[in-house]
């Protein structure tokens, strides 16, 4: 009985992503279709490079939704056809009846995070690439000029424009402070360029500061190693999505030595990473107490009530997080307090459905 459980579930659930995949490729192609005809794209590329890099991240998005239908349709099926009630007759609780689910919550889970921290980031990539070709809404750059970074405890850059594309930083200067607070050495230089993991000052003017003088020394040119990195210096709101977990955390990391004060959304971005894959074990939970009892209507009333449960579920998760972007609350919690909420749910409605 949990083969048969398990097998309907997943073909259930491989249909229903196929079903949503293309609809949501077909929708993009719709609202976008001008654009790439605006802009020459190569059509064979879009077909063959653009939508193909499309399909990990829709997949990963989709799997709760799709995961959580097909477990309602089944479920809704046994318990219309009285295999439950004859299940139930026999001796096997709900407790008993769940396993084939958990483990199949489990199995999803873990594809989905492997899917979206590794798999999804790299096809982002050329997708993020493509839309900044030839989409008009292109991804907009949090900071590109006036920007501070702190380089460690006792130096500050600041830069007056960034080019991304070309990773130059122009206007630029790098302060040097003593354990007290006192300026004790400036590097003033026109350019600074990214290459090879170095910062290169073609053209440098170091002013150094010592018992009220100032001592000047021009470096031609000068390759110097900061704790900054180009991605430091001029960050989009989709950067995450194109990382990997491990460039990610490594990522966070230097935003957080830094010294910014404008990383929520990176961090909830960061955390979803782990916690978003767990809405497929969660829609489990609540899948089986919501469609075991038969109802009248049959699957159509069930398949309603787990849309609408659905769609609470993932907009709470969309509601909690501008306010960890904002940080208003840490971003951990605003990340996880919707699942949490929902596990707890789960959790009570096994227990109820059991009595």
């Amino acid at each position: 009985m949990d083969r048969h459980i398990i097998v309907r579930m997943l073909s259930a659930y491989l249909l229903l992503t196929v079903v949503l995949v293309i609809f949501f490729v077909l929708i993009h192609y719709l609202e976008h279709i001008d654009d790439f005809l605006d802009r020459n794209a190569s059509l064979r590329n879009i077909y063959l490079i653009y939508y193909p890099s499309f399909v990990p991240g829709i997949i990963q998005q989709v799997s709760p939704l799709a995961l959580f239908l097909s477990a309602i349709f089944t479920t809704s099926r046994l318990s219309q056809s009285f295999q439950v009630i004859a299940l139930q007759t026999s001796g096997v609780d709900l407790k008993r009846l769940l396993l084939p689910y958990v483990l199949l919550g489990i199995c999803i889970s873990g594809l989905m995070f492997v899917v979206g921290g590794w798999i999804a980031p790299i096809t982002n990539q050329t997708v993020q690439s493509y839309d900044e070709l030839y989409i008009k809404s292109r991804t907009p750059q949090i900071y590109i000029s006036e920007i501070h970074r702190r380089n460690d405890p006792t130096s500050v850059l600041t830069v007056g424009y960034f080019d991304r594309r070309s990773n130059t930083a122009h206007r630029v200067q790098l302060q040097k402070f003593s354990p007290q607070g006192e300026l004790i050495e400036r590097v003033d230089a026109q350019q600074m360029v990214w290459s090879d993991s170095l910062w290169n000052f073609s053209y440098a003017v170091i002013r150094s500061f010592e018992s009220g003088q100032e001592t000047r020394t021009i470096a031609s040119p000068l390759d110097t190693v900061l704790n900054v990195y180009p991605n430091d210096l001029a960050r989009t709101e989709r950067d995450i999505e194109s990382m990997t977990i491990n460039i990610a955390t490594d990522y966070v990391d230097a935003l957080q030595r830094s010294g910014l004060a404008d990383i929520g959304r990176d961090m909830v971005g960061y955390y979803t990473k782990f916690a978003y894959p767990l809405t497929n074990f969660i829609v489990m939970l609540i899948a089986l107490p919501l469609a075991v009892r038969r109802r009248r209507g049959g699957h159509t009333v069930q398949i309603g009530f787990g849309l609408l449960i659905a769609f609470i579920y993932l907009s709470a998760q969309k509601l909690t997080e501008p306010f960890g972007y904002t940080q208003e609350i840490t971003p951990l919690l605003a990340v996880l307090l919707p699942h949490a909420i929902f596990l707890c749910g789960g959790v009570i409605a096994c227990l109820l459905a059991r009595k």
